[in-house]
């Protein structure tokens, strides 16, 4: 009875260790081809869920902040997550990392999304600063309706319409859509207005606008992100399908 109680005792240090060497900031990078990309996981422990995990990336490269991790898997010295909504999640599906963590402190291995896989090594470089998403807010009563306007990309023409609605609690919504060779209903997590700047997120599909508001002229004058490309849009309020 005595070594057995010993064992899981020992076990328990074991588990113990293993945590605190995953829980912390990892900085690194990972291989694409052609391109090196910088990259910032923060990995911790829900301290009100014991055993659950909780994670956040950044990639500056590709415009990912703080986004969160989902289908955290630790066992042993082999780590697993996903990136949740951001890097086109919803067209190729997730992007997934799974390494293993060496004796050197060192966590590497596959960076995998559509089929396509990249190295990834990545050292420790202090405490968890895990990013907790941003929480969308209420938008002013006269930013509430439908917004639209001309952008050009590529040589062709996209039209945008962003419809704002306020929810309560839950503060503002949107309908965003960009009509170029089709129709593109982009998924909005995010919409957030401090003073008279607007943005409007969608994660999934690195696409965003950031625009101030013209009370006087009646517009919202910014512009629409592509990932890395920022190009400028004017939106304009629309009623019954004509723009004012």
């Amino acid at each position: 009875m005595r070594f057995f109680v010993v064992l899981l005792f020992a076990a328990s240090i074991g588990t113990v260790r293993s945590e605190n060497a995953v829980s912390g900031r990892w900085e690194g990078s990972v291989q694409i081809p052609g391109r090196e990309l910088n990259v910032i996981v923060d990995l911790a422990q829900n301290g009100g869920d014991a055993g659950a995990w909780i994670g956040s990336i950044t990639i500056p490269g590709l415009g990912v902040k703080g986004a969160g991790l989902t289908e955290i898997a630790i066992k042993d010295s082999e780590i697993a997550f996903a990136i949740k909504d951001a890097l086109g999640a919803q067209q190729m599906g997730p992007a997934r990392f799974k390494g293993e963590l060496h004796a050197d402190g060192k966590l590497s291995g596959n960076f995998v999304q559509a089929g396509n896989r990249a190295d990834f090594n990545l050292g420790k470089t202090g405490p968890p600063q895990v990013e907790f998403p941003p929480r969308s807010t209420a938008v002013d009563k006269e930013l509430e309706g439908e917004w639209k306007g001309d952008y050009e990309l590529g040589g062709y023409a996209r039209h945008v319409t962003i419809k704002l609605v306020n929810r309560g609690a839950e503060g503002a919504n949107a309908d965003f859509v960009v009509i170029g060779k089709r129709t593109n209903n982009l998924p909005v997590d995010l919409v957030t207005q401090e003073g008279n700047l607007l943005s409007v997120d969608s994660h999934a599909t690195g696409l965003g606008f950031e625009g101030r508001f013209d009370k006087s002229a009646g517009e919202l004058k910014g512009t629409i992100q592509q990932g890395a490309i920022d190009v400028p849009l004017i939106l304009r309020r629309a009623k019954y399908g004509i723009i004012l």
